[in-house]
C-alpha cells in the first residue's frame, strides 16, 4: 500500500472487524482510538474460541523462528507493556522457566539460548540452587538447570480481550454478539454489505480476525488459507494460595498462576493418536462431550503437573476446555490486505495473545493511512505458503 493510493480511507471509515478474540479486540480498539468507526462482530460471545481455550503465555522464546517473527514477537511483549497501563490489564509478569526430560534436548535448549542472547533477549540457564531459589515450590529434582526468560508475562485472554472490547466501546465503536457473518459484497460506491444473521451492514473495510475458524477467509474474502489448527487441552483451577511466581513449562505441561490464584495448565504433547482421539476431535469441538471425560483429561494433566509442583496435589478443576490454535500452515502470522478484494483485511495468528496489542496497532496504522508497515512484509496473504514442523 502506499500514499494516494485506492486502499487510503477516509478520515473516519466504516470498519467492521470479525472475529471478537483477543486479536480482534485489540484491533478494534486501536481502530476506534485512531478515529474509525468500528463494528465488532462476534458469532459467538467475545473470546470464546480461541482465546478461551489458550494458555496465555506472552513471550518473544526461542520457539519464536525465524529472526524475523522473534523480532516481531518482542514487539508484542513491549506492546503488552503499553496496554496494560493504557487500559488497565492486570498482566502477571516475571519471566518463564523452561526445561526438558531429554539430556540431548537440554542441551539444545542450551545453544537455543545463547541464540536469544544474540537476538536481544536477557535470557540465560540458572541452575538447580538458583532454581529453587525463584520457585521454592517447584520440585527441579528432574534437571540441573533450566532456561530462564526473563521478559516473559501471562494473561487472562478472555478478561483481557473484553477490557479492550469495552474500551472500543467508550470509543463509539459498536459491539455485535451472537452475530455471524454470511457474506460480504462489494457494492459500487466502493463500499461493502456485509450479510449477517441480524441482517445488513454497509461498511468500507472488514478485517477478518476469525482465529481458528478454517474457511471464513475463503467465504468471506475469497482467499485460501492453509491452516493446521491443533487442539490442546486446557485446564482452570479454583483459586489456590500462592503457589508460583512466574511461568514454568516443565516436561509434558506448562503452569502458571494468574494473579486471581487460578492455576491454568497446558498440555505440552497435544492429544494422543488414537482412533477415538481423532474422531472426537471432528468438527472442532471446544469443550468434551461428557463431565467423566473432562474430568479424565484433567486428572491426567494435574498428575503430571504435581510432579513438579506437589501443592496442586488437592487443586479443584473448575474448567476444562479443548481449545485451537489458530495456525496458517508455516506457523506464521497471516496479516495483510487481500490482493483480490480492495476492502478485505485478514489478521489470523497463533500467537495472538502475545501479538495482540502490537497487531491492533500496526492493522489500524495501515487500514487509518493506506501506509504499508515493514514489520509485516514477511506476513503478508498472498505469501507461498510451506508446510513446517514449528509448533
Amino acid at each position: 500500500m502506499a500514499a494516494g493510493s485506492p486502499w487510503a480511507l477516509s478520515a473516519a471509515p466504516h470498519v467492521a472487524v470479525i472475529g471478537g478474540g483477543i486479536v480482534g479486540c485489540s484491533i478494534a480498539y486501536h481502530l476506534a482510538k485512531s478515529g474509525a468507526r468500528v463494528t465488532l462482530i462476534e458469532q459467538h460471545a467475545l473470546a470464546t474460541g480461541a482465546s478461551h481455550g489458550t494458555f496465555a503465555w506472552i513471550n518473544a522464546t526461542w520457539a519464536k523462528q525465524p529472526r524475523h517473527y522473534h523480532q516481531f514477537s518482542q514487539a508484542g511483549v513491549k506492546a503488552w507493556r503499553r496496554l496494560e497501563h493504557e487500559l488497565t490489564i492486570p498482566v502477571k509478569w516475571g519471566g518463564s522457566l523452561e526445561w526438558f526430560a531429554s539430556a540431548t534436548r537440554q542441551q539444545q535448549l542450551l545453544s537455543d539460548i545463547k541464540e536469544q542472547i544474540a537476538w536481544g533477549e536477557p535470557a540465560r540457564m540458572v541452575a538447580k540452587e538458583r532454581l529453587e531459589q525463584l520457585e521454592p515450590n517447584v520440585d527441579f529434582s528432574g534437571t540441573s538447570d533450566a532456561a530462564f526468560s526473563p521478559n516473559d508475562g501471562a494473561v487472562n485472554p478472555v478478561l483481557a480481550a473484553t477490557i479492550m472490547a469495552r474500551a472500543a466501546a467508550g470509543l463509539g465503536a459498536v459491539i455485535k454478539e451472537q452475530c455471524r457473518v454470511e457474506s460480504a459484497t462489494e457494492l459500487p460506491s466502493g463500499q461493502v454489505m456485509l450479510h449477517t444473521s441480524a441482517g445488513m451492514l454497509a461498511i468500507d473495510r472488514y478485517v477478518l480476525a476469525t482465529g481458528a475458524s478454517e474457511g471464513m477467509a475463503q467465504q468471506l474474502a475469497d482467499i485460501a488459507l492453509p491452516q493446521r489448527s491443533t487442539p490442546g487441552v486446557i485446564v482452570i483451577t479454583a483459586p489456590q494460595p500462592p503457589l508460583l511466581n512466574r511461568i514454568v513449562v516443565a516436561p509434558g505441561v506448562h503452569i502458571h498462576q494468574r494473579q486471581d490464584g487460578r492455576i491454568v495448565l497446558g498440555e505440552q504433547d497435544g492429544a494422543p493418536a488414537t482412533t477415538a482421539h481423532v474422531a472426537r476431535l471432528k468438527g472442532r469441538p471446544r469443550q468434551f462431550p461428557n463431565t467423566a471425560l473432562a474430568t479424565a483429561h484433567a486428572q491426567r494433566m494435574l498428575t503430571i503437573a504435581g510432579t513438579v509442583v506437589p501443592g496442586l496435589g488437592s487443586a479443584v478443576v473448575e474448567e476444562v476446555i479443548i481449545g485451537w490454535r489458530p495456525l496458517p500452515l508455516d506457523g506464521l502470522p497471516v496479516i495483510g490486505s487481500v490482493p483480490r478484494k480492495r476492502a478485505a483485511y485478514v489478521a489470523i495468528m497463533h500467537s495472538g495473545v502475545s501479538l495482540a496489542p502490537h497487531v491492533g496497532d500496526v492493522v489500524a496504522r495501515e487500514i487509518m493511512t493506506g501506509q504499508s508497515v515493514p514489520a509485516l512484509k514477511d506476513y503478508r496473504p498472498e505469501r507461498h505458503f510451506m508446510s513446517t514442523g514449528q509448533y
